[in-house]
């Protein structure tokens, strides 16, 4: 997990629900926090209009591979409160949610997991990005 971290690019909008957000999560959720705290301080931020259709924001749809196992996933990155792993809904306070917020189509992004594992997370496309049709979801 040497590797340096892609440019990120946020969303206003998506900033302040995130920094309210991280405020009341608990305490299960303090290295997830930790990790966005920091993605938080190092995006590039834009208003929603400006967003490229092409970057994961809150709500989003994307197509995704681990590139440590090969798997391609469809996901949708959502608020805790809609995470749903069962219809590809994972949560931002989720690593994998965490991982992807920000990411455009082509980058990946090491991310650690439980027991101390780390995956390689590549956007392959963005299929759905609310900011690109003027919803802030």
């Amino acid at each position: 997990m040497n590797t340096i971290a892609p440019p990120i690019i946020l969303s206003s909008h998506d900033v302040r629900r995130l920094e309210r957000l991280l405020e009341t999560a608990g305490p299960q959720f303090r290295e997830v926090v930790a990790a966005l705290e920091d993605e938080l301080v190092r995006a590039e931020v834009r208003a929603p209009e400006d967003m490229p259709p092409d970057t994961v924001t809150m709500n989003s749809r994307v197509l995704c591979v681990d590139e440590t196992s090969g798997a391609e996933h469809v996901l949708q990155l959502v608020y805790p409160r809609d995470a749903d792993p069962a219809q590809g809904k994972v949560s931002v306070l989720a690593p994998v949610g965490a991982a992807l917020l920000g990411l455009s189509a082509g980058q990946a992004i090491d991310w650690p997991l439980p027991g101390g594992r780390s995956t390689r997370l590549r956007v392959l496309r963005v299929i759905d990005q609310p900011e690109a049709h003027g919803r802030l979801d």
